[in-house]
């Protein structure tokens, strides 16, 4: 996505946990930015024409001989600047300053005390702040015309400055919630220190995208790779506004899908639906179910689930001939959870890294990556999709395949997606679904006794989850009203044949993840 059209904010990745937050928090500003990878280009950047540029934490100490580092010919093009947690470290290193080992190490919420009112970054800040530090490593001789704004009885440089040359840096991680005026520091620095206006909007974003599509796929065609979720539905969407009839959506039911969804999907995006594309309904169960059988490894169910997506992806391919692109409707968390820049892996089934190199596609088309969920809801209703569609629940790429813990079979399909029905019916009933970030039933491959009537039983447990997030980066368990969680408890045991127990998760993430396997 091109920048020189817009005024946007460079985030530079370094590595860090908490990289994706700084993008949600200059966004919430208007301000459009991207995050790329610290290897970036200074020819790239420069392209790039950001009105600021923001280095984000990471896991190094900026003396090691491996470290991430920077160009200082960043510091000299009187761009803005600001350092975060490691990449504060990394200003003061590269301009001359000295980084040791900490005598005291800083982990969590500290009381930071700002020291030069006259700040820019801190205008508004009061005197004395929560801040959330994380840090083992700390600046311990300034810089030439830097001085320090903050500190905290164990760092004295918890935030330092280069006014006349729009350098900042923090010690501390402003883009989390626990630093409790830290949306007002980085809106200082968007707007005081950077100039920029914040009038960018979704709308924007839309009809940028539009074009940019055009100009990529010109006349060649795409596949879309269709879930009827959200994103993949917004991505569709938007390629149908972008290039029409080039684009052939195919859906591949791997009956691994909630109850009914398949005949939704087909009824939204099929020939009778709302939408100008070429719709493809590929009835994939039993060839999933072959491939899983004997399976219980969560990390080789994803895998196998994600290959065959493709190899029916080239199949139906080669039957509408030459097809030059894939669509995917891969969002930023999925990128930055499938490592972007040195970031952790945390999920394989996103496939955001690039297809294997047998498969038959020029290139990946992923429009929605630089957007987090909330924004791709927001995107599809600038689309004019409407909000049943738009408001979906999550789901993931591999479907129940990791919502059954252990082996996939049709009959655990079955008892899932019935108690998953019930669930989401019962929260839909009571009014609280729009409360919840993501909820669903899972299958344990936990078996126990029970009674029902008169004999004994022994069948599975169910696992409900939900969860309240803002990002799906981090999660905390919703406390769903307990008449809720009886009546569907009492629904599924008495409805859903091969359960006898049910069961709620109360674990956040971390140290969980949202989905099960």
């Amino acid at each position: 996505m091109g920048s020189a059209e817009r005024e946007m904010v460079l985030i530079l990745d370094f590595g860090g946990q908490y990289n994706q937050l700084i993008a949600r928090r200059v966004r919430e500003c208007n301000v459009y930015c991207e995050v790329h990878p610290h290897t970036l280009s200074t020819e790239k950047i420069k392209e790039m024409h950001p009105m600021g540029i923001i280095f984000t934490g990471g896991p190094n100490s900026v003396y090691e001989e491996n470290s991430a580092l920077c160009s200082r010919e960043l510091f000299d093009w009187g761009i803005p600047v600001l350092g975060i947690c490691y990449g504060s470290q990394l200003m003061a290193h590269v301009l001359g300053g000295e980084v040791k080992t900490a005598p005291v190490s800083e982990y969590g919420k500290t009381e930071v005390r700002i020291d030069e009112e006259g700040s820019l970054l801190f205008q508004g800040v009061s005197q004395e702040t929560i801040c959330w530090m994380s840090h083992t490593d700390y600046i311990s001789r300034l810089p030439d015309g830097f001085r320090a704004t903050a500190s905290t009885p164990v760092c004295p440089v918890a935030a330092m400055e280069h006014a006349s040359k729009k350098l900042y840096a923090t010690q501390f991680h402003p883009e989390v919630m626990h630093t409790v005026e830290g949306k007002q520091m980085l809106h200082n620095f968007v707007f005081r220190i950077c100039g920029c206006s914040g009038d960018w909007k979704m709308a924007s974003f839309v009809a940028s995208a539009i074009e940019q599509l055009k100009a990529q796929i010109g006349d060649k065609k795409a596949l879309c790779a269709l879930s009827g979720g959200v994103d993949s539905s917004v991505a569709a969407v938007l390629l149908s506004k972008a290039i029409g009839r080039q684009l052939t959506c195919v859906f591949v039911d791997h009956g691994l899908l909630r109850k009914d969804e398949g005949d939704q999907v087909e009824e939204v995006f099929g020939p009778t639906g709302p939408y100008d594309v070429n719709f493809i309904r590929v009835n994939a169960k039993d060839r999933f179910y072959t491939k899983l059988s004997g399976i219980t490894d969560p990390e080789r169910k994803r895998k196998i689930i994600g290959e065959e997506f493709i190899r029916v992806f080239e199949e139906e391919a080669k039957k509408i001939g030459k097809v030059d692109f894939l669509v995917q409707g891969t969002i930023y968390p999925d990128v930055i959870e499938s490592g972007l820049g040195k970031s952790a892996v945390i999920k394989s089934h996103h496939n955001v890294g690039g297809l294997p190199d047998h498969v038959d596609f020029k290139d990946i088309v992923e429009p929605l990556r630089l957007l987090f969920k909330d924004e791709v809801r927001e995107a599809g209703r600038q689309l004019g999709i409407p909000d049943y569609l738009v408001d979906r629940q999550p789901f993931p790429g591999p479907g129940l395949g990791i919502r059954i813990i252990g082996e996939v079979t049709e009959e655990k399909v079955k008892i899932v997606q019935e108690a998953d029905a019930i669930y989401r019916e019962e929260v839909a009933k009571a009014g609280i679904a729009k409360d919840l970030g993501q909820y669903f039933a899972a299958l344990t491959n936990m078996r126990s006794v029970g009674v029902m009537g008169d004999g004994r039983t022994y069948d599975y447990a169910i696992a409900l989850r939900a969860v309240k997030t803002s990002d799906f980066m981090t999660a905390e368990c919703a406390q769903l009203p307990w008449e809720v969680l009886q009546t569907v408890t009492t629904r599924i045991v008495n409805e859903v044949k091969g359960v006898n127990r049910v069961m709620y998760d109360c674990t956040g993430k971390p140290p969980a993840t949202i989905e099960f396997e």
